[in-house]
């Protein structure tokens, strides 16, 4: 943990004359272009939303967590602009699009002028948000392995056709509300989730998440947190 809060204090202003924001990253031509292009590319190969929601959701609910849970506020801004940046490897391909993410995002951010330290916590954070190949490095990137987990809902189903639906659409989609709870005083981050199971079972929303549940289990571990799932009203971890 001790590099976000080294970086909160020794933060440089960047190109902007001050730290750089999430809406500066937003207003970025060339990170619009990468995130519109990405999720028409991950729809093309019949992947669910991966687009600007998705990535406002990230990042929302990354700087959140990281806010309810009293660290720097410099950290908060970095977990937010690393979660509206995670995806964006997938516009030049799904396969390891974390690490090829990474490095598209550290051309951006200096060129926007992004002290070094924060940049590399950024990195981070992107290059380990996929359950096969990451692992929670930092505050960052805990934050954003949670919040990226937790977006599961049947807004990000694109397949207009629910007689062709495999179980990622049919997963998505039996989920009517979800929500990630975090209890800075229990010391737990805990999603909610209401899914209607005339569309889908518990069991494959299992056999589909667990491995992202264990991520954010390791997660939770790191920011000091307990990781818990609640489903229809019922713990089941």
């Amino acid at each position: 943990m001790a590099d976000t809060r080294s970086a909160a204090s020794q933060v440089t202003p960047s190109l902007t004359g001050r730290p750089l924001t999430l809406d500066d990253i937003k207003r970025d031509p060339e990170v619009e272009a990468y995130i519109a292009k990405a999720d028409e590319y991950t729809g093309a190969i019949g992947y669910t939303e991966h687009g600007a929601r998705h990535a406002n959701l990230v990042a929302s609910i990354g700087g959140n967590v990281l806010r309810r849970l009293a660290r720097p506020e410099r950290s908060i801004h970095l977990a937010a602009i690393a979660g509206y940046l995670h995806d964006i490897g997938n516009v030049v391909g799904r396969v390891n699009h974390e690490h090829t993410g990474a490095l598209l995002a550290s051309r951006i951010l200096c060129r926007l002028g992004m002290d070094p330290i924060e940049m590399a916590i950024v990195m981070g954070a992107v290059g380990n948000h996929e359950e096969q190949t990451g692992d929670p490095v930092s505050d960052v990137g805990a934050a954003v392995i949670v919040s990226d987990k937790s977006d599961v809902h049947r807004t990000r189903v694109r397949n207009p056709d629910p007689t062709t639906f495999d179980i990622h659409d049919r997963v998505n989609h039996a989920v009517e509300h979800s929500f990630l709870r975090v209890d800075e005083t229990a010391r737990t981050i805990t999603l909610e989730l209401a899914i209607d199971t005339r569309l889908s079972q518990v069991m494959e929303y299992f056999e589909i998440f667990l491995p992202r549940m264990v991520m954010c289990r390791r997660a939770a571990k790191l920011l000091g947190c307990e990781f818990k799932l609640m489903i229809n009203g019922t713990k089941l971890l």
